[in-house]
């Protein structure tokens, strides 16, 4: 799979504007600032796939990118407290709406700041994913600025925070060093090979 082919496709910003779902998407979900911009980005080779705003919040639409025979879908940011409360309430049926619908739906990327503990949305989202049995794995996104020991410690502390954490895939991920990048491009792989393997039986 050529990561560099990886093409913006359309953003939606509405739930009743979504394209019907017809191949394997990928999310990635995390709050406002987590650093979804820079991972996408750094994932797939490209400076300014995904745009990086300097403005928490920013991302007010679910944006969908095309690589080869899938769809990488990048979910609204949620969780930043300085956006009007209809926004809010617009970007959380964008993102249940998407997360609930019918979709091909193989992976969510689910990203924490592995510099602290997971916060109040973190720990909602990641229930709402466990509940709806929807299969993700987590990013500890800015890996690179804990030393080996304060990235142990935080590690002690996740196992005690979220929930059914030893049976969740974990990934460590610097958009600095690049770090956990190509872990998460395997997983990717492994998961439109699936469907493909899929589609031939």
């Amino acid at each position: 799979m050529n990561f560099n082919k990886a093409e913006f496709f359309r953003s939606y910003g509405e739930y009743s504007q979504l394209p019907p779902s017809d191949r394997v998407e990928i999310a990635f979900a995390g709050r406002s600032n987590v650093g979804k911009s820079s991972l996408i980005n750094k994932v797939f080779n490209r400076k300014n796939l995904a745009r990086v705003s300097a403005v928490p919040g920013k991302t007010a639409t679910i944006n969908f990118y095309s690589l080869e025979n899938i769809f990488l879908v990048d979910l609204p940011g949620y969780g930043y407290a300085k956006v009007a409360k209809s926004d809010k309430v617009r970007w959380s049926g964008l993102i249940e709406g998407y997360l609930h619908d019918d979709r091909q739906l193989s992976l969510i990327f689910q990203l924490i700041d592995m510099r602290h503990p997971p916060t109040k949305d973190d720990l909602q989202m990641i229930d709402f994913l466990i509940e709806s049995e929807l299969p993700f794995a987590i990013v500890f996104t800015k890996a690179d600025k804990l030393s080996k020991r304060e990235r142990e410690e935080r590690m002690s502390g996740f196992a005690t925070e979220i929930p059914y954490f030893e049976d969740i895939e974990k990934v460590e991920f610097s958009a600095q060093t690049g770090e956990g990048a190509e872990k998460i491009r395997q997983i990717i792989e492994e998961l439109a090979d699936d469907k493909d393997n899929d589609a031939e039986k």
